[in-house]
């Protein structure tokens, strides 16, 4: 027994908006058997633009039962039943959504009617409810209104069911089908070609315009993660209306993922990508002279024309920096303002500061160390992280020159890594930004036995 349902709401996705009519079709496989629909009071006001597409007002929903009123009704008539829908995933979303709050738990299977169509009936130019109707001839009434939507679903469904000679809808309710998670417009074949390893993972929209770059240590989980969980997140709505397919490019590690996710999405700037878009170093450690002629080294917000000795994206990446080089270049931590207290310079009572905050040691003594501090933070060593490539025949490469990201790739397993021209041409370069740096560089200092130190002649560092 199938339960054809249609909705209308206040928005795009479950978790901040309400519903605002619902029609539930109980469906036999031959007729229609049963019938509820309501207007609902959403309890928040409905925008202009949906007043105008559906034509339900404010007004109409405002003596209409709230969900939680009709929640029992609704869910006796969904619960042992298949829940069907074009695009299901909205209307489930929603219609769960709402009977949890209302402390009903449903979990029923789905079907989606684009994607059936698009499976049983291949060919139209489009499958939005009211172009397919159109295409298969059949006549809607009360369009955008939960009813009439309803009823020209059913007789969609009706035609799905005469038309599947490949019994593609029993295939779909197996318990192993993704049929009814993914995106409607998303050919499961593509999902079936996504790899168990790390990469990257693009979704394109209708015209194959990427909307969202993802990385993952699994490229299957990673996207089946997408579609079903039970988030009602604008994102997850986002992804189902948005996604027409999806594509993927494999990596030998997560941390090659994690690298072209960055470059992808500071390349093709995805409208569904927002983490990584304001990702810049906020924070520089700044040297200057105090009226004693002691040199300070001090933790500020990055300035348009001060140059910082180093920066960093998080203040707490600064205070390591500062306590690590007070400790080997013995440093005053007042000085360097890790002490702000009256008491007692921590350094002089550990023996690493020789008393310059209390001008026991001479301004120039101390600043020559400070200066040498300076430039080992200045200082960047060349280096290769060096792993497992994709095959047995190769390895992957990430190739870092004077503290700068040069580029990755793969290389042939016997490559001499010390030379570094021919690692370069093995290569594939890439634009550095602060986001990549540091993903290097915390992973460097986390595994150094993947690490190859190299050094750079005079003629490789000018070229």
């Amino acid at each position: 027994m199938y339960a054809i349902v249609d909705i209308e709401t206040t928005g795009g996705y479950a978790a901040a908006h309400g519903i605002t009519e619902i029609s539930i079709h109980v469906f036999d496989g031959k007729k229609v058997v049963e019938k509820f629909e309501t207007l609902i009071n959403p309890n928040q006001s409905i925008p202009k633009y949906i007043q105008a597409m559906t034509g339900i007002t404010d007004d109409m929903v405002a003596d209409a039962p709230q969900f939680e009123e009709v929640a029992p009704d609704i869910y006796a008539l969904l619960i042992d039943r298949i829940f069907v829908a074009h695009n299901v995933n909205f209307d489930y979303s929603f219609v769960k959504s709402h009977l949890a709050e209302s402390g009903f738990i449903l979990d029923t299977k789905k079907l989606c009617t684009v994607r059936l169509s698009r499976k049983i009936i291949p060919g139209f130019p489009s499958y939005s409810l009211g172009n397919l109707c159109h295409s298969l001839g059949i006549k809607m009434h009360n369009r955008h209104r939960a009813g009439g939507d309803a009823e020209a679903t059913v007789k969609v469904f009706t035609h799905l069911l005469k038309n599947d000679k490949e019994l593609f809808i029993q295939k779909s309710l197996q318990r192993n089908s993704k049929e009814f998670i993914l995106p409607p417009h998303v050919p499961k074949d593509q999902f079936d070609q996504l790899p168990y390893t790390p990469g990257v993972y693009y979704f394109h929209d209708e015209k194959g315009k990427i909307i969202y770059v993802g990385k993952a240590r699994n490229v299957r989980y990673r996207v089946n993660s997408h579609f079903s969980n039970n988030s009602q997140s604008r994102q997850k709505q986002n992804f189902l209306r948005h996604t027409y397919s999806i594509s993927h490019q494999p990596c030998a590690t997560e941390l090659m993922a994690c690298i072209l996710e960055s470059t992808e999405i500071k390349k093709l700037w995805p409208i569904f990508n927002y983490s990584q878009k304001g990702w810049e170093d906020t924070y520089g450690i700044f040297a200057y002279e105090d009226q004693k002629g002691y040199m300070r080294l001090a933790i500020e917000k990055n300035k348009k024309n001060i140059i910082p000795v180093c920066t960093f994206h998080l203040i707490t990446e600064g205070h390591d920096i500062i306590r690590k080089v007070t400790r080997d270049f013995g440093l005053c931590p007042k000085l360097c303002f890790m002490q702000t207290d009256t008491g007692k310079c921590e350094g002089v009572k550990e023996g690493y500061c020789k008393g310059a905050c209390e001008q026991k040691e001479k301004p120039a003594k101390y600043n020559y160390r400070v200066l040498e501090a300076i430039e080992s933070l200045q200082t960047k060593p060349s280096f290769a992280i060096i792993e497992d490539g994709l095959n047995p025949e190769e390895q992957s490469c990430i190739l870092v020159l004077k503290g700068k990201f040069y580029g990755m790739g793969y290389i042939p397993a016997d490559t001499r890594i010390a030379d570094i021209e021919t690692l370069q041409g093995f290569l594939t370069p890439y634009k550095e930004n602060n986001y990549i740096s540091n993903l290097i560089n915390s992973y460097a200092t986390k595994f150094p036995q993947k690490i190859r130190v190299l050094e750079i002649s005079i003629a490789q560092s000018s070229h």
